[in-house]
């Protein structure tokens, strides 16, 4: 019996060194920052650097810098929100805030950053990337890379062809109306979401090959469901459609052209293609720029890089499902255009919005627009605060109080 427990304690400390030397390896690996990638500890930190944690393609920058001017002007110290008035900083450092800034007119009117930031930082953009991305789509149709956007999905991509996505009009994956089935429930991490991040990271399977085995649950076109996954097939057809990397098209047709200041990546999967349903890395004032671009009409300095009629459809949805407010025909009150919410109580505001907090938020009337980076636990909740803040930013800085 001495020696049966003598050789348990043997195996019970090789074991114990076993597991220690694992984690000192996992520690000191690249899977680490993955890992803890939403810590509370490390997500700002996590967040400005994700070049570090996924592989990434470039988006190279061109040679001429579109400028913003310079017209500072304090933010207004309250803004309304269900009926009562609310302190902005206390806001800004209630949704961890990690940059924010307001350009008016053309001109930054705020600029600042948090949580180790500063303006080198290429914030990611979660799910703003959506709203780049249409506009990919957009420039690509102009160029007759896709006839139109009633085509079905498969026709540009033969292996989602037997999927859910074969018969989808691009332009139902464009209003997050595919009819797909896909769970989007971040806190589940069985979800789709989670699982197809985990299979593409962990696992290297290609993201193609877990959305080609979706299936459809209702008709497209008929309900305003938000699902990532419809980006991602869209992503397939700019990449087939084009004959380039997302990135590559990006760079070339939108990112130099726009004048972006400085370089920004696309993070990919394992086998190298982006992440298109998120995932641009990119300083705040590119993300300032992109929504300036679509405040202008898709124009710089009058040349049209977006199509003006696009940028018109993108932000103005028609179907009755795509309309903000208690809509019967869609899961959220907020309206969806060509990838841009269009927010409640409609102003002729609209907004790219990404989990955790991130927002790019245009408003021709008042000619702002605002960007905020954040790592934001309860960004579900709120996204219709955030709206309100950013309302009385606009009004304030336009002198339309």
């Amino acid at each position: 019996m001495r020696r049966f427990f003598k050789i348990m304690g043997w195996i019970s400390g090789i074991l114990a060194v076993l597991l220690l030397a694992g984690f000192l390896w996992l520690r000191q690996s690249p899977y680490w920052a993955g890992i803890t990638l939403f810590s509370d500890a490390t997500r700002a930190e996590n967040f400005r650097n994700m070049d570090s944690i996924f592989p990434y393609r470039e988006v190279a920058r061109g040679d001429s810098v579109w400028a913003f001017e310079h017209a500072p002007q304090p933010l207004p110290e309250i803004y309304d929100f269900d009926g009562t008035s609310h302190d902005l900083a206390a806001f800004l450092d209630r949704t961890e805030t990690t940059g924010l800034m307001v350009v008016h007119a053309g001109a930054i009117t705020h600029e600042e950053y948090r949580l180790g930031a500063d303006e080198t930082a290429p914030f990611t953009s979660w799910s703003v990337a959506k709203s780049v991305l249409s506009a990919l789509i957009g420039i690509a149709l102009e160029e007759g890379h896709i006839a139109s956007i009633r085509d079905p999905i498969g026709q540009y991509v033969p292996t989602l062809a037997d999927s859910g996505y074969g018969a989808v009009p691009i332009e139902d994956a464009l209003t997050m109306s595919s009819g797909v089935d896909f769970d989007e429930d971040y806190d589940n991490p069985r979800s789709d979401i989670n699982m197809l991040f985990l299979n593409a990271m962990a696992f290297g399977t290609p993201i193609e090959e877990s959305i080609a085995e979706l299936h459809s649950i209702r008709a497209p076109g008929e309900f305003n469901e938000y699902i990532s996954s419809d980006t991602m097939a869209l992503g397939l057809v700019l990449e087939a459609a084009t004959g380039m990397p997302v990135a590559k098209y990006l760079s070339t047709r939108l990112w130099a052209p726009m004048g972006a200041e400085a370089g920004a990546t696309w993070s990919t999967d394992r086998t190298g293609r982006e992440i298109a349903l998120c995932c641009l890395n990119a300083t705040l004032r590119d993300y300032a720029r992109f929504g300036r671009l679509y405040l202008e009409g898709g124009a710089r300095d009058g040349r049209q890089i977006v199509p003006a009629g696009w940028v018109q459809a993108s932000v103005n949805p028609t179907a009755p499902h795509l309309q903000p407010g208690d809509n019967p025909l869609s899961d959220w009150t907020f309206g969806y255009g060509y990838k841009w919410w269009i927010p409640e109580n409609p102003q002729g505001d609209f907004t790219a919005i990404g989990v955790w907090g991130q927002y790019v938020y245009v408003d021709p009337v008042r000619e702002v627009v605002i960007v905020k980076t954040s790592t934001d636990p309860l960004f579900d909740d709120n996204d219709h605060e955030t709206i309100a803040a950013f309302r009385a930013i606009a009004t304030s800085v336009a002198g339309m109080d």
